[in-house]
């Protein structure tokens, strides 16, 4: 004869599973937004511009432009 769980077992169980299968989703979520494309951690310069920053085309290419207070 099969063995009857109590109720209160059996929500656990249902608790746990779901807690799991939220957390795989976001494990899933976070490494489908790492391997998307265009999602880079840094603004470029033709970024913060399009979003209306102003950017000094200057200081792009010229290392001796530093503001060292030497």
């Amino acid at each position: 004869m099969a063995r009857k769980r109590s109720r209160t077992a059996v929500l656990k169980r249902q608790r746990e599973v779901k807690k799991s299968e939220k957390q795989a989703l976001k494990r899933e979520k976070r490494e489908v937004r790492k391997e998307t494309p265009g999602h880079e951690a840094v603004a470029t310069r033709d970024d913060l511009a399009g979003y209306g920053f102003p950017v000094d085309e200057a200081d792009e290419g010229d290392p001796s432009n530093t503001d060292s207070a030497e």
